[in-house]
């Protein structure tokens, strides 16, 4: 009976917050203009009027230049911040449901995701109708769609590679498996990396008592920093791939990346040596102790360099474009789409069942990822919107006051944190280009941007990479490593306990010392 006044409670409470958020939203479209709708072409020659051009801190031109050939106007800059309520609910939902009602939040956070989903979208759509309806679909089919067919391939392939034997997670073993996927991200992406050595990792240590701070620093490395090097590593610098950048320029900020992994690691090997000590518990003997190390189910080695291999095709190749339910996507998506998924089957097909079952192999933690992440994306919309108007946005203070490489590394990272890191460093980059560059085309400004002041674009790329670590939702494994840990028996911070007792802690010092060190 308390179980059922508490649901009552809880649905009682979103359904107060989405009244709250309707009359919020209703009132402030009798004050919007009525011209946000689609824009037609002589909208479209307004957007790229000469005053935005002298404005070196707008940062909406490009992006309006992009929605102005497809039709469609910018509706960022009629959009509130408030309007970003059901993006900060979502996120109390993730961080205040699984410590105040557990049971309920495991078998309804679907739902939940839902709700404040369709409490955004709903309104949305009431207020500015085309163009909304453009911007969701266009979040779910050129982000949502491709990101969980990433999640889900290397999730798929990675589950069916098995390391069998003997490893137990000393602070040394622990310290080369984290170095080693430190080294791997940059390769084959931090997701990659990520799924490939998170179950290992877990296994060689389920005998310690003391295992939340190794995969939080697991995440810290693994699943952000180590792919600051190539375009590969992480999706900021894929886009900054697709817009210009050279391949290898982002070595450049490989001392950066350096110092920011011999601090996290120094960090991690002391702490584990204190709780290794301070357990004084020996690894477990059993019949296998003398087993050597055996990877089982290694064609998936084949379906991995497959997967790396179609998301770098996607970023060279240019096939032209296709129009699906009004958004543009390029053909090389698709395919690449289509391969990854490909790559699943074939590991699936191809992988007994047997191994599956040895690696504790089961779907709910990308199934967890699917429900969440949906509604992560449709609220975020008006967050996205408002960062990609610029200089003419409710975040216009803030765009504006970016003219200093700290404040581009603090600013993007920041943002970062908690937004979709890849649009964050575009907005950014476009900035960057507009500031020192204005009128020029971006195949000139890049070339420059990279040598002239590359010091802007190292700070750029650092903190979309770098502030990824400092929460759950910060890039696409942090999750997912949190979901399979607690599956395996790991228990995880909350969201605020994440960040409250280690982002803050021990990422955000560690940014203090590379700013202070290099901008």
């Amino acid at each position: 009976m308390k179980m059922l006044r508490g649901k009552t409670a809880v649905f009682r409470l979103l359904f107060l917050f989405s009244i709250i958020f309707f009359f919020a939203v209703g009132v402030a479209s009798a004050s919007q203009p009525k011209h946000a709708e689609p824009a037609t072409t002589g909208s479209s020659e307004r957007i790229d009027s000469p005053s935005d051009q002298q404005d070196p801190h707008n940062t909406t031109t490009s992006h309006q230049q992009d929605d102005a050939h497809h039709g469609h106007e910018n509706i960022g800059k009629y959009l509130p911040l408030w309007s970003c309520i059901p993006f900060a609910c979502i996120l109390l939902s993730i961080a205040l449901f699984p410590l105040i009602l557990p049971d309920f939040w495991h078998h309804h956070f679907g739902k939940i995701s839902g709700f404040w989903a369709a409490t955004l979208a709903i309104p949305f759509l009431i207020v500015f109708k085309g163009a909304a309806l453009y911007e969701i679909l266009h979040i779910i089919l050129a982000d949502y769609v491709p990101f969980i067919i990433l999640l889900w391939s290397l999730y798929t392939v990675s589950g069916g590679i098995l390391l069998r034997g003997t490893l137990r997670g000393t602070p040394l073993v622990n310290v080369s498996i984290l170095i080693i996927g430190t080294l791997l991200a940059s390769w084959m992406g931090t997701t990659g990396a990520a799924m490939l050595l998170i179950r290992p990792f877990l296994r060689a240590n389920n005998y310690r008592k003391n295992r939340t701070f190794m995969v939080v620093f697991f995440i810290f490395l693994v699943a952000n920093v180590g792919g600051s090097l190539t375009p590969l590593g992480d999706p900021p610098l894929f886009l900054g791939f697709l817009h210009g950048v050279s391949f290898f320029w982002t070595f450049k900020i490989m001392p950066h990346m350096v110092l920011v992994a011999i601090i996290l690691l120094v960090i991690y090997f002391i702490l584990d040596t204190y709780h290794y000590r301070k357990e004084a518990v020996c690894p477990p003997e059993a019949e296998d102790v003398d087993q050597p190390l055996k990877l089982e189910g290694i064609r998936n080695f084949i379906f991995l360099a497959g997967i790396v291999g179609a998301v770098l095709m996607s970023g060279i190749v240019d096939w032209g474009e296709v129009n699906t339910l009004g958004i543009h996507r390029a053909v090389q998506d698709w395919v690449r789409d289509g391969l990854l998924i490909l790559m699943g089957v074939l590991s699936l097909v191809t992988t007994p069942i047997k191994i599956r079952d040895d690696n504790d192999f089961t779907w709910f933690p990308i199934i967890e990822v699917a429900y969440l992440f949906i509604g992560i994306f449709v609220t975020m919309i008006p967050c996205l919107l408002i960062l990609k108007a610029g200089s003419e946005g409710a975040l216009a203070f803030l765009v504006n006051g970016v003219t200093q490489p700290v404040h581009y590394f603090w600013v993007t990272g920041g943002l970062s944190s908690f937004l979709d890191n890849a649009p964050t460093y575009l907005t950014f980059f476009n900035s960057a280009l507009g500031a020192f560059y204005p009128g020029a085309s971006e195949a000139q400004a890049v070339p420059l941007l990279m040598t002239e002041n590359a010091i802007f674009l190292k700070a750029i790329s650092a903190g979309a990479v770098f502030f990824g670590a400092c929460s759950y939702i910060g890039n696409a494994p942090n999750f997912m490593v949190r979901s399979i840990s607690e599956e395996a028996g790991t228990p995880m911070p909350s969201f605020f306990g994440y960040i409250i007792k280690y982002s803050l802690i021990y990422l955000i010092p560690t940014f203090v010392i590379v700013t202070l060190v290099f901008f």
